[in-house]
């Protein structure tokens, strides 16, 4: 694979890095070192953000398997909702966020055909002959 450039389009930079880093949850776990967090967490936003299958993650950031576990994991603990938090009150208290909100109420009509199916046959398809499921009385009458 070569040597990993410093930041690849997309991943996070160095100012945005420092900023989230200490909220992240201590590494190691028995068996193994664990991947580094920036690399991991860059294949989660390439995953998000090209809303491609797992298995599809690069392999400059990991095992697709590492970079699906670590994002499992820190959705169950909280890590993502400290995250978040923490980013919208830094950018708030800076003044970077605008908290309104705009509702849109447009309409969407849907065409008469998609109200349902028709239970019945049409009267012109009855006096066709078609479309009618034949019944036991219907079969009867043909035999006689």
């Amino acid at each position: 694979m070569g040597s990993k450039p410093s930041c690849r389009r997309g991943d996070l930079g160095e100012e945005v890095w420092g900023k989230i880093a200490h909220l992240l949850p201590e590494g190691g776990r028995r068996g193994g070192r664990w991947r580094e967090h920036r690399q991991v967490v860059g294949g989660i936003l390439w995953r998000l953000r090209t809303g491609a299958p797992w298995r599809d993650v690069p392999e400059f950031y990991g095992p697709w398997q590492t970079c699906y576990d670590r994002f499992v994991r820190w959705r169950r603990d909280g890590t993502w909702d400290r995250l978040l938090a923490h980013v919208q009150g830094e950018a708030h208290a800076e003044g970077e966020v605008s908290w309104e909100v705009s509702v849109d109420s447009t309409t969407c009509r849907a065409h008469q055909h998609a109200s349902g199916a028709r239970n019945l046959p049409s009267q012109e398809d009855v006096k066709r002959g078609c479309c009618t499921l034949p019944t036991k009385l219907w079969g009867a009458v043909e035999a006689a």
